[in-house]
């Protein structure tokens, strides 16, 4: 639910959570960190027992229309927690009747509390992708060398700087940055993605809306992170793509060092698949990447691992000589290790953001 939140947080939507009261507090203390300083309509229900028992949609529906018509919200999603979800709440008949009854888009992102943010985050750009982004007027002739990156959010990318940087890494190769998904720019500048030549998959939040948009529109995508070593081979990768290479490319796992790690990454396995191949390029140090989120085995190279839990990572780690985590992993770690921080707000929030 805060990936959902997350990513549709600068659009320009309303996104309601549909809960007793706890999901939002835990969201807006610990993860969002643009909340004091950035409007967003974010809100919760207040699910109470006797509503939930007796399937009373009705209030839900009225509340959310009584705020909508106050704010004028340019979409309207609703998430589920694990209530609403037990109880086989129909997000995709409420939300019908929202948009049919105001006139405002009105879509579910089908959340339930069971999975971690990536999930939420790909599915709501997903949504963005499938509902907003429209075939431009008139087609271009050739190529603008013109970029969307899709899958960008404080909780895997920090501050709006560090996404400043990641643009300007792909601008000094000559691309243009068309749209972010999704900091620093409205919905507007999102319906426009249509005109870019290619996307650039960031982080593994955006692999879905890229299969959207490939499938609407034909634009091809590639993965990777455009961090300041692996930009030049990412931005080869784009002008492959752009000619309508057939395979989809996953740019950080091109050329790993095969042998056993010196180096362990904990973390998003884009984020840092692109980190461990700049450090390999870099240094001739082979690295490893632990990643402890699902459905991310497809982004992770052949000696990497998905590791759910925290036994798991502990038993993976037990050997590690170098580690470069988010701090809260220091804990697991061996005492004779080499413990590097690298914080990340989806894992800590907002402990370690300065």
């Amino acid at each position: 639910m805060s990936g959902v939140c997350s990513a549709l947080y600068e659009l320009g939507g309303m996104t309601v959570m549909h809960d007793p009261s706890g999901c939002n507090s835990t969201y807006n203390t610990h993860d969002e960190i643009r909340w004091y300083d950035q409007d967003s309509l974010i809100f919760i229900s207040g699910l109470t027992e006797i509503d939930a028992i007796l399937g009373n949609d009705r209030k839900f529906i009225d509340d959310i229309e009584h705020a909508a018509r106050e704010l004028h919200p340019k979409f309207i999603a609703l998430a589920g927690s694990p209530i609403p979800f037990m109880n086989g709440t129909d997000f995709p008949a409420i939300a019908r009747v929202i948009e049919a009854e105001t006139g405002i888009p009105a879509f579910p992102v089908p959340t339930n509390g069971m999975h971690d943010y990536v999930y939420g985050a790909g599915i709501a750009l997903e949504e963005i992708a499938k509902r907003f982004v429209e075939m431009p007027d008139s087609k271009k002739d050739g190529s603008s060398r013109s970029v969307n990156l899709l899958g960008v959010t404080p909780l895997d990318f920090g501050p709006q700087e560090n996404v400043e940087l990641l643009k300007a890494n792909l601008e000094q190769y000559g691309w243009k940055v068309i749209s972010t998904w999704a900091m620093g720019d409205e919905l507007e500048t999102l319906q426009q993605s249509a005109e870019a030549d290619v996307n650039l998959v960031v982080s593994a939040a955006g692999l879905r809306a890229a299969k959207v948009l490939r499938e609407k529109f034909g634009t091809p995508y590639v993965i990777g992170t455009p961090n300041q070593w692996m930009a030049e081979e990412i931005s080869n990768a784009l002008d492959k793509a752009v000619v309508r290479q057939p395979e989809q490319p996953a740019v950080y796992l091109q050329n790993r060092i095969q042998q056993d790690a010196d180096i362990t990454l904990i973390g998003e396995p884009v984020m840092m698949g692109s980190l461990a191949a700049g450090i390999e390029k870099k240094y001739g140090c082979a690295v490893r990447i632990l990643c402890p989120l699902k459905e991310c085995e497809a982004l992770l190279g052949e000696k990497d691992k998905v590791l759910l839990g925290e036994e798991a990572m502990e038993e993976a780690l037990k050997d590690a000589k170098i580690i470069v985590a988010d701090p809260l992993y220091r804990p697991i770690c061996p005492k004779d290790s080499n413990f590097y921080e690298l914080p990340h707000v989806a894992f800590s929030g907002r402990i370690y953001i300065r």
